[in-house]
């Protein structure tokens, strides 16, 4: 069944007020740390088999949409470069137009497969900078087959695991750039995790399809797993399912999902058209990540939809810690005991995107 409730300003909200069905968040003066002033509504579940999809409507920033990474790369406007340092890629734009590159974006290619760690929107012809990254394929270091020690290719997938997820976001997982002196970061332990996340979401995926997801080219490439032809025929019922015209709504700015009755995190962009373009790399993220965890039990009713509002209520309610990732860009954490909340904001106090994982 699906219904459609009111959240205003998934915001740093100071107080919240709760009335039947409807959670009122009043925002920080000048509202520059949240999404904008104006409601947001979440409409939903919708469902298929164990996956639960909520789609998050609010105002839509007008003007150009950026293009994706993916889009980026197909185009040969962006480059990806290979630094030899295991958590630190580089990039440069090419090309004229901005392009967006999301916290969780899978990149393949170079020496090994990375997954980018901050979300940035890079401005056109914006010269080699730095970009925070983590490897998914532990056991390789030279060229794959044909392709570029050099460069990162293309980047369709994104990462499927909310363990992975919480090991980037982690407040002493900062980007080598944007480090404060004297401070203790701990790098390793945080790819350690990334890699033990990746090792459990292959084994799971190959339990629930009955057949291995490793690659023979890479065992440990986590990107390779994810275009399994079997795994790939699976996640098919869940896009098509979940793929239908709701989202399409010029008002959908974002999505949240849940998994076996459990929320599992949500992703909110300035535009319609942004979400748009992010909607395929989310939804496979999902179904991905759903296949894997699929309770073999009693299946949990997905959770209400005013309770995937308390859970980004309260997340954009937590204390706030800043971190300057580059002269344009900003990174704003919040933790509370359920989730973790980032928000990429730019000089101008605007949000380009925002996540939100839960523990």
């Amino acid at each position: 069944m699906n219904s459609t409730i009111s959240l205003l300003t998934l915001a740093s909200a100071a107080m919240f007020f709760l009335w039947p069905g409807t959670c009122f968040a009043q925002a920080e003066p000048g509202g520059k740390s949240d999404p904008g002033p104006d409601a947001y509504k979440i409409s939903g579940p919708f469902t298929h088999d164990q996956l639960s999809v909520y789609l998050i409507h609010g105002p839509s920033a007008g003007g150009p949409v950026p293009l994706t990474l993916n889009e980026a790369l197909a185009k040969k406007l962006f480059k990806v470069f290979e630094t030899g340092n295991v958590n630190e890629l580089a990039f440069e734009n090419t090309g004229d137009e901005p392009v967006f590159l999301q916290s969780g974006d899978i990149v393949k290619g170079g020496r090994q497969d990375r997954v980018l760690t901050t979300s940035v929107l890079v401005p056109g012809k914006s010269g080699r900078m730095p970009i925070a990254a983590y490897c998914v394929e532990q056991h390789r270091w030279s060229a794959r087959g044909q392709e570029s020690a050099a460069l990162f290719e293309s980047s369709a997938r994104s990462m499927p695991s909310r363990k992975a997820k919480l090991a980037m976001m982690a407040q002493s997982a900062a980007p080598r750039s944007a480090r404060t002196p004297g401070r203790e970061y701990d790098t390793g332990k945080r790819q350690t995790e990334v890699w033990s996340s990746v090792a459990e979401t292959q084994a799971k995926l190959s339990a629930r399809l009955g057949a291995p997801v490793a690659a023979p080219q890479s065992a440990s490439s986590l990107q390779l797993s994810l275009e399994n032809e079997k795994l790939n025929a699976t996640k098919a019922a869940y896009v098509t399912a979940l793929s239908g015209p709701e989202k399409e709504a010029g008002d959908v700015v974002g999505l949240a999902f849940a998994v076996n009755g459990r929320i599992n995190s949500a992703d909110i962009y300035p535009s319609h058209g942004l979400f748009t373009k992010m909607w395929g790399k989310l939804i496979d993220a999902a179904a991905t990540e759903a296949i894997g965890e699929a309770a073999s039990g009693e299946k949990l009713p997905p959770p209400a939809t005013d309770a995937v509002m308390a859970f980004l209520a309260a997340a954009a309610s937590a204390s706030p810690e800043e971190l300057k990732l580059d002269a344009n860009t900003q990174r704003v954490r919040r933790q509370n005991d359920a989730s973790v909340l980032n928000d990429t904001k730019q000089n101008d106090g605007k949000v380009l995107h925002r996540s939100v994982v839960a523990f």
